[in-house]
C-alpha cells in the first residue's frame, strides 16, 4: 500500500492506495467523486478527464500514486464558488450540449483546456481537441456551439432536438 496525498478541487486529501489503483477509481471510490466516469477504462472516451496539475488527463490511463501531490480538479470543483455553474457548464446547458450526459464531465473538462489554450477556437480548431473524447448521442454539433459561446463568440442557439 502506499500512502497518497494530493490536492483535489482546493481540498488536501490522502489515502492509502495499491500500486495498481487508477486515479479515477480513488476519485470516484475513495473520494466519492463520482462525476468522473468511467466509460472505456482504455483511455479511448475520454469520460474520465480530469485536470491535473493544470493539464487535461484521462484519470484512468494514471496510477493514482502518480498522483501524488498534484493538484486535481474534477467537474465537482468546476462550478463558481456560490455553487452556480460556471461559464462552460452554462453553455452546455443553454446550447443543449448534452444528452444522455455520461460523457459530459469529460467534455467539459476537456473544453475548459481548451479555452485556456485557445480562447476563440474555430470549429475546427474544437473539433480537432475534441478527438480524444467521444460522445454516443449527438453529433457534436451542439457541443461545438457551447464552446464557442463559452469562449464569446456570437453562436446562434441550436433548437434542442
Amino acid at each position: 500500500m502506499n500512502r497518497i496525498e494530493l490536492k483535489v478541487n482546493g481540498k488536501t486529501v490522502s489515502g492509502e492506495v495499491e500500486g495498481r489503483t487508477l486515479l479515477v477509481d480513488f476519485l470516484r471510490q475513495t473520494l466519492r467523486l463520482t462525476g468522473t466516469h468511467v466509460g472505456c477504462d482504455t483511455s479511448q472516451c475520454g469520460a474520465c478527464t480530469i485536470h491535473m496539475n493544470g493539464m487535461p488527463v484521462k484519470s484512468c490511463s494514471v496510477l493514482a500514486a502518480e498522483a501524488d501531490g498534484a493538484e486535481v480538479t474534477t467537474i465537482e470543483g468546476m462550478a463558481n464558488a456560490d455553487g452556480s455553474l460556471n461559464t462552460m457548464q452554462q453553455a452546455f446547458q443553454d446550447f443543449h450540449g448534452l444528452q444522455c450526459g455520461f460523457c459530459t464531465p469529460g467534455m467539459v473538462m476537456a473544453a475548459t483546456a481548451l479555452l485556456r489554450e485557445n480562447p476563440k477556437p474555430s470549429e475546427g480548431e474544437i473539433r480537432h481537441y475534441l478527438e480524444g473524447n467521444i460522445c454516443r448521442c449527438t453529433g457534436y454539433h451542439n457541443i461545438v456551439k457551447a464552446i464557442q459561446a463559452a469562449s464569446g463568440q456570437d453562436v446562434t442557439p441550436v433548437a434542442a432536438e
